[in-house]
């Protein structure tokens, strides 16, 4: 019998990422969130982290709270319970102006971007930048640029009127506007809604640079597709509650969509309903 028996090797591809325990804390955090609006229950005890150099997307159906969570995230709304967490300190977020001061900025679905101003009139709107009593008009038109070539973003001028933009130019700009201050976390809420194909490929680029550029990105989407292409997790929401914490590199295509609307994936052993917290698209 040979002593010198040599110790098994590790089976299965090595970990893509480190550890949970090894990864900074999270940028933002949520903790036992619930709101409701009557007798409409909107959230539910729901826990989110977004960490830095992450695209988290929140998925779900029509009423599964995801307006409610942006809400709250981005200052409009104030739970009616739970915790908000930026590096692991309590915060509150009591109107978007403080979350903005916090460093989260939240690009809306409706962009609230003036259609009759410029791009820089647009980027700079209440934030002017001045000299003396005067606008400093060639400091924010350079601003816009460099905020626009760090995105990549092709806009024909920056003194055009956002009018004259096509729809994923028109988000470049709201998403440029957000990087004033240089916000921590960037909340996109249905970015490429009513997009064309080219237009949603050019929102989802800046989705990417957002992320190397070091920030955590919360993707609000119903748009699988664009979900797949960008995101590093998958988080679901159904009912309000959260039904699902998926790797987006790793779950199947079919796990997510069982956890979006309540039905049993197949799995070998019986059907079962996916699980909140479970990487990788498993279930228990």
């Amino acid at each position: 019998m040979n002593p010198h028996v040599p110790s098994p090797r590790p089976t299965g591809p090595a970990p893509r990422t480190a550890p949970v325990s090894a990864r900074p804390p999270a940028v933002l955090s949520l903790r036992g969130v619930s709101q409701s609006f009557g007798a409409v229950r909107a959230l539910v005890d729901v826990d989110l982290d977004v960490h830095a150099r992450e695209v988290v997307a929140v998925v779900g159906d029509n009423g599964a709270g995801k307006s409610t969570l942006v809400g709250v995230m981005s200052g409009v709304t104030v739970p009616d319970s739970g915790e908000v967490m930026l590096e692991g300190v309590p915060v509150q977020l009591g109107s978007p102006a403080v979350a903005r001061q916090l460093g989260i900025a939240t690009v809306f679905q409706d962009l609230a971007l003036c259609a009759d101003l410029d791009v820089v009139e647009n980027l700079f709107l209440g934030h002017e930048v001045r000299r003396g009593p005067v606008l400093d008009e060639i400091a924010m038109e350079r601003e816009a640029w460099r905020l626009l070539a760090q995105l990549a973003a092709r806009v024909p001028s920056v003194r055009v009127p956002v009018a004259t933009l096509s729809g994923g130019q028109r988000q470049a700009v709201a998403i440029a506007r957000a990087l004033l201050g240089e916000p921590r976390v960037v909340i996109l809420d249905e970015p490429t809604a009513a997009l064309g194909v080219t237009q949603t490929a050019e929102v989802l680029n800046l989705v990417e640079r957002l992320r190397d550029r070091g920030h955590g990105v919360v993707l609000v989407s119903h748009n699988m597709a664009d979900v797949q292409a960008v995101a590093d997790r998958v988080v679901v929401l159904r009912r309000g509650r959260l039904n699902g914490d998926f790797d987006a590199d790793t779950a199947r295509y079919e796990d997510i969509i069982a956890a979006i609307t309540g039905a049993s994936p197949a799995l070998s052993g019986g059907s079962r309903a996916a699980q909140p917290r479970h990487p990788r698209g498993e279930t228990s």
